[in-house]
């Protein structure tokens, strides 16, 4: 029997779907596979170009892999999905994937190290506990507002009205108070959980010389200088500035037929926690930069001038993509333009 030179791979939490073919296309290998077979079952397999989706496992599976010689090329799901061919099985997505992995113009991801997505897991933690803790804020904020108590605005409104709740000078039915209270008390669990994986992400960055030197580009502070490593730490799997930024989903959208060609709002269609925080970054920047316009650049007061503020923000965070990226090609702090 002929070797299989490619073989797609559809992962799962049990089974493995394995389509491989030979060099003519022809189909050699057709099996399923329990979690527990799948490293003894490439071990014994002449060394092939492996392609599987990128999800969550998919770095974890293509470490292992590659440890046993193979070549594995991971794909984004919305790039395989149009190479399968009607209804929907681990079977047929793994032809899928076999069909997409060999195709000239596909993207691939890179296979993110341990370290990595050790150093991401901290990020995403952190952005799922501030999310529940600001539910839980809204939570409380609605509990009360039933019956007549409002919260002033922001973090110490709410905590204003926490200290008076565990004083017990609210008028509230005992029911209400408890349920408030346990409310507050999950609030303020999450809150100390969170804040302690900022203090590591913020630790981290101080001692990285690389996160040092990205902290010199406006409206990056520790988080975003963390995660901007942690996501590209090679920059030149991006040919240029322009990609990095497309690939947060910060440029614009196009829309061009009949040689016509209009661009949209932007994509959204990249790295959303890393977008986050560079835009939240811009957004203080610009705001600081309103208040203290011989600070800003003449790019940033020209659009200042002439456009709103959150449009700005969005644009400024476009183009601190840009200079990240520039920072870490030629590993050189920000140089900022002459203000005029």
């Amino acid at each position: 029997m002929e070797k299989a030179s490619m073989i797609g791979l559809d992962i799962a939490k049990n089974v493995f779907e394995v389509h491989g073919r030979s060099a003519a296309g022809e189909v050699v290998l057709r099996r399923s596979l329990k979690r527990s077979q799948v490293e003894k079952f490439f071990a014994r397999q002449p060394k092939a170009v492996i392609g599987l989706e990128a999800c969550g496992s998919a770095h974890h599976w293509a470490r292992l892999l590659g440890k046993l010689g193979h070549e594995v090329r991971l794909m984004p799901p919305a790039y395989v999905k149009p190479y399968v061919k009607r209804n929907k099985s681990d079977a047929i997505d793994a032809a899928a994937c076999w069909e997409a992995v060999g195709r000239p113009d596909m993207r691939f991801v890179p296979v993110k190290t341990v370290d990595q997505q050790a150093a991401l897991s901290l990020h995403r933690s952190r952005d799922l506990l501030v999310s529940q803790r600001t539910q839980l804020g809204n939570a409380l904020r609605a509990l009360l507002a039933e019956f007549g108590i409002v919260a002033g605005k922001g973090k110490a409104g709410l905590a204003q009205l926490v200290d008076e709740l565990r004083a017990g000078r609210l008028e509230l039915p005992a029911d209400a108070v408890m349920a408030a209270r346990a409310l507050a008390d999950q609030r303020a669990a999450l809150d100390a959980a969170a804040d302690a994986l900022e203090r590591r992400i913020t630790a981290q960055a101080k001692t990285d010389k690389k996160a040092v030197m990205l902290k010199t580009a406006p409206g990056v502070g520790p988080l975003s200088a963390h995660a901007t490593l942690a996501t590209m730490p090679d920059p030149s799997l991006f040919k240029s500035g322009r990609d990095f930024a497309a690939w947060l989903g910060l440029t614009p959208r196009i829309h061009g037929t009949g040689g016509k060609t209009h661009t949209g709002r932007i994509t959204k269609q990249g790295n959303q926690p890393l977008r986050r925080l560079l835009v939240l970054g811009a957004t203080a920047w610009v705001s600081y930069a309103k208040a203290h316009p011989e600070k800003a650049s003449p790019w940033l007061r020209g659009m200042l001038a002439r456009r709103p503020k959150k449009v700005v923000a969005v644009a400024q965070a476009a183009r601190t993509a840009r200079i990240l990226w520039a920072m870490l090609t030629h590993n050189q702090p920000y140089r900022a333009p002459a203000v005029g």
